[in-house]
């Protein structure tokens, strides 16, 4: 018992020893950490406090470098493409923005190949091409008539196209009523103290029927009576017209030839109504006509019919050029182009018609945020003027020197409606249901709306209201007279009907469409447009084909997507045409009728597609 107990008590002796000796070195290694660096006992407190108020301050961001809108507190995958998340470092939370700008990293900026310029004013100018015909000057007709009735004796103008001086002799007449108005006169002489009245009625007959004062006094010198009297031309000319033929009677009134001066002509341009507003009169016109290749002619505007043609559209404009060699002859095609600058109200704002995403009553541009870390961007509604070549006039919505995005505008439209921010298709924003995806993050935009109202407004999209479709028919309508031009090889008559194409396009409403239907017909305009535009302007042929084969791809896709009214379309494909690339084209009929060849090989082509 007393060996136990003394066993126990040598144990806990050895126990209490460890357990000072821990102690000890504790109290040591607190005194070394806390007063081993004199005054800076507190730092590590101080050091924890600021990094706990510095994590109040920045937090680490991460988002998706094509779709900015997408941000969260971890790092993971993007919710709409797939591409891994990056972080955006040193973002402060409490960085004040409008609730409507769309930010953009450098990278998204980059992908999406952005690209802004400042606003400036300038003076706009545009290049007008415009198609018409050589016409003869009206000041320059002289119309012949039968100032008496008789019989034609003889005629010195045999045949049209004859070139006569003015004063020259075209035909002699026999009137018996000259002969009865002349006897009448030789009668009246002998009054001619007594009775001066009579005298003076019977020569006043006589002038009445276009005779001269020399011819009456020959008459009454003479003596004797006249029996054939000459009809002379009034002017110098080319006898366009021969009404009558020798031996021929006619009555007073009677037209007997037609004489024009085409040493001056006037060339009658056509101007559709978006190309008034850059022509005014003295503005400079170059043109040439197919018949005098590699030369080109000069004049001057003259006159603008203030009137529009209600089935062309089109007004008439005049150009007045000298023509002493007579190249130029009536009815010929002219190509013109006017260079026109509007300077009567001094510079004004220019942007390029690339900056603008138009919906058909709407304009929209992107403008630059100003004192942002990061790139950002707001949409803004503008009014345009006229064109002016590759730039839009600004009438109001723009200030000079602000900043917008000239290139890759429709990303940023893209972005701004995934996010719910005001876009083209969604002015007041909210959410648009592009991006309702599981797990996305939106930014704090919350939807509301049910599955089955998502269902309804996908569905409304979709649908292709009637209105667009029959405009859409008009633009095929109109595109099938070019067509059919291209295939009877009318190049001049190519060009004017695609204006009347070009003018089909301008009045599509887009605002009819919504959802991807819209950005699908935007992006067909973006092509179809220029296309048309270079048919518009020449009548080389193998220019206008290759604008035609491209613009029918996309035609084609619009027609098949969108449908049109009560027509029946047949997608044609010749493999030789282009240089064998092949090209294809759209037809009202199964039965081929090349555009590309015409009647070289009017029937080469197949039928690949058929749309009712």
């Amino acid at each position: 018992m007393d060996f136990k107990m003394k066993k126990y008590i040598d144990l806990s002796k050895k126990e209490w020893y460890r357990i000072g000796i821990a102690v000890l070195a504790g109290l040591l290694v607190g005194w070394l950490f806390f007063h081993g660096s004199g005054n800076n006992a507190t730092e590590p407190v101080k050091h924890h406090h600021e990094q706990a108020e510095a994590g109040t301050k920045k937090v680490t961001i991460w988002t998706c470098s094509m779709h900015p809108q997408i941000r969260q507190d971890h790092p993971g995958k993007c919710p709409i493409c797939g591409m891994d998340l990056i972080p955006l470092t040193d973002l402060k939370t409490t960085e004040s923005a409008s609730a409507d700008e769309i930010p953009m990293t450098e990278a998204a900026m980059k992908l999406a190949d952005v690209q802004t310029m400042t606003v400036q004013k300038g003076y706009p100018a545009k290049e007008v091409r415009l198609l018409g015909k050589v016409k003869p000057d009206e000041r320059n007709i002289a119309e012949l008539t039968a100032r008496y009735g008789g019989r034609i004796d003889k005629l010195f103008v045999n045949f049209t196209g004859q070139h006569v001086r003015k004063g020259e002799k075209l035909a002699l007449i026999y009137s018996p009523d000259l002969i009865t108005a002349q006897k009448e006169l030789l009668e009246a002489i002998q009054y001619k103290n007594t009775n001066p009245d009579l005298y003076r009625a019977a020569r006043n007959k006589l002038k009445l029927w276009n005779l001269t004062d020399a011819q009456i006094n020959g008459i009454e010198q003479k003596g004797t009576i006249q029996e054939d009297f000459e009809v002379m031309s009034p002017i110098s000319g080319t006898v366009t017209k021969r009404q009558v033929s020798l031996g021929d009677y006619v009555k007073t009134g009677a037209s007997l030839f037609e004489v024009i001066n085409l040493t001056d002509v006037w060339v009658m341009f056509d101007a559709y109504e978006t190309d008034l507003p850059w022509l005014r009169n003295n503005d400079k016109v170059q043109f040439t006509v197919a018949s005098l290749p590699g030369e080109s002619f000069k004049g001057k505007v003259t006159y603008i019919d203030p009137f529009i043609d209600a089935k062309t559209r089109v007004a008439h404009v005049r150009v007045e050029v000298h023509n002493p060699h007579l190249e130029l002859k009536p009815e010929m095609f002219a190509n013109g182009i006017v260079t026109s600058q509007r300077a009567e109200n001094g510079k004004v704002l220019l942007i390029p018609q690339t900056a603008v995403l138009w919906t058909g009553k709407r304009s929209i541009v992107y403008v630059k945020v100003p004192n942002r870390e990061e790139p950002t961007f707001k949409m803004r509604e503008i009014t345009l003027g006229p064109e002016s070549g590759d730039n839009y006039v600004v009438a109001d919505g723009l200030k000079e020197g602000e900043e917008i995005a000239v290139n890759g505008v429709f990303q940023i439209d893209a972005s701004a409606q995934l996010a719910g921010k005001p876009s083209m298709m969604n002015p007041k924003g909210g959410d648009s249901g592009a991006g309702s995806m599981p797990g996305m993050d939106m930014g704090g935009s919350k939807s509301t709306s049910s599955a089955k109202a998502k269902t309804a407004e996908e569905a409304s999209e979709t649908k292709v209201p009637e209105a667009f479709k029959q405009q859409l028919t008009n633009v095929y309508e109109a595109y099938l007279k070019m067509k059919n031009a291209f295939v009877a090889k009318q190049f001049d008559k190519v060009q004017a009907d695609a204006k009347a194409v070009q003018a089909a396009l301008g009045k599509v409403d887009m605002e009819e469409l919504k959802g991807d239907n819209h950005l699908a017909w935007m992006k067909q305009l973006n092509v179809m447009k220029p296309n048309i535009a270079t048919i518009t302007s020449t009548v080389k042929p193998d220019e206008q084909k290759a604008a035609f084969a491209t613009f029918n791809k996309t035609f084609y896709e619009s027609v098949k997507r969108f449908g049109l009214k009560g027509v029946t379309i047949y997608y044609q494909f010749c493999p030789m045409a282009l240089n064998n690339k092949g090209a294809f084209w759209l037809s009202e009929s199964a039965d081929i009728r090349n555009p590309y060849f015409g009647s070289d090989m009017l029937t080469c082509g197949e039928t690949r597609d058929t749309i009712q």
